[in-house]
């Protein structure tokens, strides 16, 4: 079937099937607006599920996709800045309380640090935007000696980069300061594709454990 055509069956299928679940939210979410309490961040990657994954419904979740799950530093160039200005909206309007920065198993983005990106036009907004998991990979080959293949490089590079990410979030002004308040939490978690668990990341003990032990 053609993809489009799959698409717009699958539209009809939720309309006959799921809407109903969720009519009367919707209608009580236009009323009064959305009031998410996370911020989530997670990678464009076609094989992350949000919804599914962690059963998030709609009105939950404010939801930041991009190759990666980055997190640019905060800046004043005053250029155009998507991903800045979705994380500014979710903290000063919507006024989240917890900003959730999600990896995965299987990161095309960083794989893609070790390998050779064509200089070409075609792809130097995806060049520049390696650049913010770059810190991740050079802490990665500090530890080389720990992994016993590039599989184990590019899992650590993952789990790196989050912790990475976190910091960035960190350079907004916003977030620091409600983070030092206590009005905001920030998490990194880890989705592992192959099974559909999630790890998150302990900064006491720096290290990366079960989801369920988290609360």
């Amino acid at each position: 079937m053609h993809p489009i055509k799959n698409l717009i069956r699958g539209n009809k299928l939720f309309r006959k099937y799921h809407f109903d679940e969720f009519k009367d939210d919707l209608q009580e979410l236009i009323i009064n607006g959305q009031k998410p309490k996370v911020l989530f961040i997670s990678c464009c990657d076609s094989r992350i599920t949000t919804d599914f994954m962690i059963g998030s419904k709609p009105g939950d979740l404010f939801t930041l996709r991009n190759i990666g799950n980055f997190v640019p530093p905060y800046s004043t160039d005053g250029e155009f800045h998507g991903n800045a200005s979705a994380i500014e909206y979710a903290i000063s309007v919507l006024k989240v309380s917890n900003i959730i920065v999600c990896g995965h198993s299987h990161c095309g983005a960083c794989q893609s640090l070790y390998e050779d990106i064509p200089d070409t036009n075609d792809y130097i907004n995806i060049r520049k935007w390696l650049e913010l998991g770059e810190e991740a990979k050079q802490i990665t080959l500090k530890n080389k000696h720990l992994y016993k293949n590039k599989e184990e490089i590019y899992k650590a590079t993952e789990k790196n980069s989050i912790i990475c990410q976190l910091k960035n979030l960190l350079t907004y002004p916003a977030i620091k300061r409600k983070v030092d308040t206590k009005e905001i939490t920030i998490h990194g978690w880890y989705y592992d594709l192959m099974d559909g668990s999630i790890e998150y990341y302990n900064e006491k003990s720096n290290s990366y454990e079960n989801i369920n032990n988290y609360l």
